[in-house]
Parts: structure tokens; sequence; C-alpha cells
């Protein structure tokens, strides 16, 4: 074998070693905001320093809900003059510590990360989203499988239970104080886990991995009327997810990130430039949210001590 021949293959061999390396950690990653679609903005020219990094809870998956993003962006850049970038990352926890330490500026986060991050960081609040009923409320679903013989929530206990994120307000919170609601604590399962996010739930207890999970209503309901899964509980109403935004953030653009929010129209006239929009928990846009409903969920984030095993 010449020197140039064992060069090569030396060389890929250090390249595949590098890219495994990479791979098991997760990175953030750095969207451009297209017209319709998104890529990575790995070759995409570097931010300027006024650029407003926005992040996200997971909800149905990286790509498709990058792809929900990106246009949304495209709005707020548009309305607001200001430059907006997407900065994610797969678990609720990195989400919230870069909104807290200042790497994102704003996020669109459960009322849970909110309760977390603003114990944590002083995060702040901006906005509510509105359901399709037009309430800035939202429900948890618990599902079984369609083959499942189980379809009352009492009926759980001595049974297997799937979560979505330790953090997540539907995927974890509300299906825990819904089992509590119907006498069923955590050591009254036969065992429990937890999935990272809602769509990962429906795959564990489709593969027989838990026999029911919490996940969020909107997700339950489309999959429940395509006949993929069975709802056997809703939870009454909590808080929506909300817009949250650095404490750090100047004054100016707080307030017209806000005006272009509450001006969203994503049913009217910003429908168009929208992608699967109605399949976010603000399909109606955004409007402010009485602080007692947030303070409910705070509450019961102190009482399960998910606020205090962050610290």
């Amino acid at each position: 074998m010449n020197r140039t021949n064992l060069f090569l293959i030396l060389s890929a061999l250090f390249i595949l070693l590098i890219s495994s390396g990479c791979s098991q950690q997760e990175t953030s990653k750095k969207v451009h905001l297209g017209d319709r679609g998104v890529e990575t903005a790995g070759k995409a020219e570097a931010p300027s320093n006024d650029t407003l990094w926005f992040g996200f809870d997971l909800r149905l998956g990286p790509k498709e809900d990058i792809k929900i993003y990106a246009p949304f962006l495209k709005y707020l850049e548009e309305t607001t003059g200001r430059h907006f970038r997407i900065k994610f990352t797969e678990k609720y926890e990195n989400t919230l510590k870069n909104l807290g330490e200042g790497t994102t500026q704003f996020a669109a986060i459960g009322t849970l990360s909110y309760a977390i991050g603003h114990d944590m960081y002083e995060i702040k609040y901006l906005l509510s989203g509105v359901n399709q009923e037009g309430d800035p409320r939202y429900h948890a679903a618990i599902i079984t499988a369609p083959d499942s013989k189980i379809n009352d929530i009492k009926q759980l206990k001595g049974k297997s239970f799937c979560f979505g994120s330790r953090m997540s307000t539907q995927g974890h919170l509300i299906p825990r104080k819904m089992l509590e609601d119907a006498g069923i604590t955590l050591k009254d399962l036969s065992h429990y886990h937890y999935t990272g996010s809602h769509i990962d739930t429906v795959s564990d207890v489709l593969k027989g991995e838990c026999d029911a999970g919490g996940i969020q209503d909107v997700l339950a309901n489309r999959l429940a009327a395509e006949g993929k899964i069975d709802i056997i509980a809703f939870s009454e109403p909590y808080p929506s997810s909300i817009i949250a935004y650095n404490k750090d953030v100047d004054s100016d653009t707080v307030r017209a990130v806000k005006a272009a929010l509450l001006a969203f129209e994503p049913k009217g006239r910003h429908k168009r430039m929208l992608f699967d929009w109605d399949k976010t928990e603000m399909p109606l846009g955004f409007t402010v949210l009485n602080e007692f409903e947030i303070a409910r969920v705070t509450a019961l984030a102190r009482k399960y001590e998910l606020i205090k095993e962050q610290r």
C-alpha cells in the first residue's frame, strides 16, 4: 500500500471517529429561517450581534417542530424588524437552561417549565397560547392502545405508565395529578418511566412498553380520530404553553414582540404563511392569562418537588 492510500484511509477513519463522538452528544441545532422550509445553519452566515434566539419544548419531533416554528419566526421578523433564529434542543431541561442563561432570549415552553425557570433563573412570562376553543388553557389526556382492555383510569392501579419529560406539564405533571385524583400514586404502579416527549409516549404505549400514558390533548384527539389510540380520560383545564423570555431582554424588544404576538392571526391574515400551526398549543394565537392559573401549576410543582429537584 503506498503512502497516499494509507494517508487517505487514516484520514477517513479519523473523520469517522470524530463524527461518531459528536453524534453521541446533544447539540443545539441552529436553523436558518427560509420562506417555507428550514435547514440547519451549519453553512449559513454567522448571526449578527442583535440576533434573538428562540427555543421551544419538543412536541411532535425535531423536523416537524422546526418546520412549524420557522415560518412563525419569519412573521416575528417581518413584524418587529428584529432578527430571529431557532436554537433547538431535544431536552426540556436544555431548552429551559438556554433561556435562563441567556443563550436564547425567547422560548415557547410549558407552564411547568416556566414555573421551574422562574424559580431558578427569574425568566419572565410574556403571553399564553389560545386553543381551538378560544381558551388559553389545555388538557392532558391519558391514552391506551386501541386493543387495550383498560377503559377507566381507576383500572391503572397495578399497571405500567409512561410519562413524557419530567418537566412536561401535559406529559407528567397533570397526568400525575389525574392518577392521584383516582387514588393512584406512583407506588401503586407496577412500573413507570419517562419517554422524553409526547410522541415517544404514544410509541411506547403502542409497542406495549406501558399500559397507558399521558400526553397533550391536541395530539391525543388527532390520533384518536385516526383510530390509532384510545383516550380513557381528560384532565380539567390547566394553563396552556406560554411564550417566556430571559430577564435581561430589553424592554423595547419585549414590547415589540408582545405586540406582534397579540396581532398574530393564524386563522386569518397570517394563515397562508404558516405551516401546520393548528398542531401547536396556540392555534388561535396568544393572550394574557390570569396569574392565578399559573400559580396552580407552580403549587403542583412544589408538591411533587419538581422545582426543588432542579436545584
